[in-house]
């Protein structure tokens, strides 16, 4: 680490060696730090809360209360299922953590069609290949991945033979195929 440095740790309290740092701030390898989590965090207000960081120069401490708040427990207790709703609804899975993030506007006048795969090379090709087979238009199409899995969301105009469906649905490593609207 680059001496002069300003250092940040708000994520989890076990990420950061807080000895350690309080010592680099202590010998002036570290310029400052702003700190709101901690290995240890005391249970409720009648624990004292003693750190090796208090009292030094250029250090802000802040107890890591943001998830435990009226509000924030509120918040979350609508943000979820909404983000569920908006998944069924939509297919939109923006804000997903081990599922690919898609977010597509509605469009009208189409079928919305999610495909859901193991993430292996060229099922988007065999996807679109049975539209372009069966004359259809993709009016909307969007393909995320992670390590493991794919997902496409496709709008397409809504006249076609239902025996495209089925097809969709029998492609190698598909996991879920859904027709949302």
């Amino acid at each position: 680490m680059k001496d002069g440095v300003i250092f940040l740790n708000l994520s989890r309290g076990h990420v950061a060696d807080l000895e350690a740092l309080a010592k680099h701030i202590r010998l002036g390898k570290v310029k400052g730090a702003a700190v709101d989590v901690y290995p240890y965090e005391p249970v409720s207000n009648d624990e004292k809360f003693v750190h090796g960081l208090q009292g030094l120069g250029n250090v802000i401490l802040t107890p890591h209360i943001g998830g435990s708040t009226d509000e924030a427990q509120k918040d979350i207790a609508n943000f979820v299922p909404r983000k569920l709703i908006d998944f069924i609804n939509s297919g939109n899975s923006y804000y997903s953590v081990n599922f690919p993030n898609i977010q597509l506007p509605p469009f009208d006048n189409a079928h919305r069609l999610i495909h859901i795969h193991h993430n292996v090379p060229g099922i988007l090709a065999k996807i679109n290949s049975v539209f372009a087979e069966n004359n259809i238009n993709i009016i909307g199409q969007y393909l995320k991945t992670n390590e493991t899995s794919g997902y496409v969301i496709t709008d397409i105009s809504k006249k076609y033979n239902p025996e495209v469906i089925s097809r969709l649905k029998q492609i190698p490593h598909t996991i879920k195929f859904r027709i949302l609207y």
